[in-house]
Order: C-alpha cells, then structure tokens, then sequence
C-alpha cells in the first residue's frame, strides 16, 4: 500500500493496494476507513483513492468486496474495472485454460499466457487459487481447501496402522462450540488416522453440552500407551494447562504447544500439508470424519500465505481435525528432522 497525505484542504493521491487482503481481523478496514474519510474531505480539491485487488474471498467481507457490493447497490461516484474468465473452466483442458488466460487478462500484452497456463495446471495449485487469482472469478464454490477428488487420492486401506509403530499427533480443542480432536500421523509414511473427536451435537435438549475433559485425557494416555509417540503438537487455548501436564509426564521433548494463530508459522505448515497431498506424498485411512473436516475448510488468504477456515463464523460445519492433521503432519516432519526414525525410545523405570 502507498499513500500521499500532505494535509487539510490539499488535493491527495491514495492508492491502495491487494484490498481483498484488507479485512477486520488485521485491522485493513479500519486503515481504508481511515484514508477514504481524508480523500472525501479533500475530493472538491481533487483527491481520489484508487484501489487494486484480486477477486475476493466472499466469506471474509474484505474492502475489495464491500467496494463491489456498493458498485452492485449503485453507488454513483465509484468507477469500478473488472474483467472476469469465463467461470468453471475445466483446469485440466489445456486449450480451454489458454482461452480463459487471454480472456482474464484481456489487452494486457506482456502476460505471458503460457506460463500462467502452466501455473493453474501446476499439481500444487489449488483450483480455489487458479480460479480466483489467476483467472479472476469471484465465486463461492472457488474457496474449498481440498477438493473430494484430491482427497480421495491419498486414501490408502492398505497396511494400518498398528499399535507400536511410531507417530506423531496433532491436538486441538474446544470446551463448548468447537470440536476437540486427536489426529495421529504414522512417522515412515504420513499415514493420517483418527484417534479422539468430541463434537457439539447442536442438540436443542443439550444446551449444556461440554467437551468430556475425562475422556480426552483417557485418549492422550491410550495413545502414548499404544503407540510410540515421538512428537505431540498441540494447540493450546483452552488446554495450556493440560498440554502443560502432559509435557511432565511424557516428557518436554514429546509434547509441545504449537499456537495456530501465529499465521506465518500456520501458514507454512498449511502449505506443506497442502502440497504433499497434491503429489500423494500422505496417506489418510478413509476416516469419515477427518475427511467431512478436510472438505468442509476453505482457504482464507493473508499477508503471510493461506490458511484455512470454515465457510462463516457460525457455520456449523466444522473443520477441527482438519488442523489436527495439519499439526500431525507438522509434528511428524519435526520428528523426522530430529531424527526420529533412528533411535529406539527408552525410559528408566524405578521401583
């Protein structure tokens, strides 16, 4: 973003730039709220605001669609340029994704067509990212994290997971809205499998309803007693004090807090959970509820990558086990880079 303000009663030039990137939670509305009232202060003089975007994201109600939706209602003093592909183009035809370049990027002559082409049909693009950011489509179905087909790719019921073979676990946890899961992710292949998920019932006779604390902490225990659990990240509001406790009795170098709202940490480990399943690099064992997780996130785009979130804030559809498995797999890349894989636990038992 640049801007020029020399003072009250000057004629300024604002330009603000990536405004679908502009929303509540990083204070960007409040930043463009700010700019607008000095420029129409100052429009008489001649000061004008310019912004530049992407297609928006429609569940994150960023400055780049609270300006479309006002062009839609009519608002007269606002010149709005888009120029949009033709919408769900199939990503895997070459010549049609051609088309839908030159058709996005319209007169713009130093696009080298080819290469963005090139771009969408990498494996490691997300149709969510090839439709909104390389061919402009504003459109809801465009936001989904994982698609049904790339998912069912790394399914694989052979060769389980048995007790004794070294994981790593994911945890995150609610008390009340959210769900509370235990996630485990086999160390020698990236095999995801369910091990815990407590989830509101949104029962109407069920008004109380609180997550079982008794029964998570029977599940950590079973695991650590089945498996040979080598790292375990979890998510610690709520459960700092419990996490906390588990570090003591399993040891501070097998449990750890891993914060999921640090973005530029979240974001890297969304992105390298999200590339090794474009190129099957993990394995899931089918379980239904991990997968309905896994499907029902859609990306959310921030200043330090993507990360992901549910269709709305009170969308009843939840994606807990989604992030537990991006901790299992985060936790299972540390293990391995600590080497693991190479040396047999052992404990000292007193008596």
């Amino acid at each position: 973003m640049g801007f020029f303000l020399p003072g009250p009663g000057y004629a300024q030039f604002v330009v603000c730039d990536e405004v679908h990137h502009w929303i509540e939670s990083n204070h960007g509305v409040y930043v463009w709220e700010t700019l607008d009232r000095n420029v129409q202060k100052t429009a008489g003089a001649g000061s004008r605001l310019i912004e530049t975007t992407n297609a928006y994201n429609p569940n994150e109600n960023s400055i780049a669609q609270r300006t479309h939706e006002a062009v839609q209602l009519g608002s007269g003093r606002l010149l709005y340029d888009c120029v949009e592909s033709e919408k769900d183009v199939d990503l895997k035809d070459r010549e049609a994704v051609i088309a839908a370049v030159i058709d996005a990027y319209g007169d713009s002559h130093w696009v080298d067509h080819e290469g963005i082409a090139d771009a969408i049909q990498d494996p490691r693009t997300p149709a969510a990212v090839a439709y909104r950011f390389y061919l402009n489509n504003i459109q809801e179905n465009a936001d989904g994290w994982m698609s049904k087909d790339e998912w069912g790719l790394c399914f694989q019921d052979e060769d389980p997971v048995h007790p004794g073979d070294q994981i790593a676990i994911g945890f995150d946890g609610s008390i009340r809205g959210d769900a509370t899961g235990l996630v485990g992710c086999r160390l020698r292949d990236g095999k995801l499998f369910l091990i815990h998920l407590q989830e509101n019932p949104r029962d109407p006779n069920q008004p109380d309803w609180e997550v079982n604390v008794l029964a998570v902490e029977a599940a950590v225990a079973n695991a650590f007693r089945t498996y040979r659990v080598e790292w375990f990240y979890g998510d610690p509001p709520y459960w700092q004090e419990a996490i906390g406790r588990w570090s003591i009795e399993y040891g501070d170098d097998y449990v750890f807090e891993y914060w999921t709202n640090k973005p530029t940490r979240m974001a890297q480990a969304t992105e390298r959970f999200r590339t090794a399943a474009m190129v099957q690099d993990l394995r899931h064992d089918g379980n239904e509820d991990i997968t309905r997780h896994v499907l029902n996130a859609v990306t959310r785009e921030v200043p330090q990558g993507t990360l992901i979130t549910k269709d709305s804030p009170r969308s009843k559809k939840k994606i807990d086990l989604a992030v537990c498995s991006i901790l299992a797999f985060e936790a299972r890349a540390d293990a391995i880079a600590d080497g693991r894989m190479k040396k047999r636990r052992s404990r000292v038992v007193g008596f």
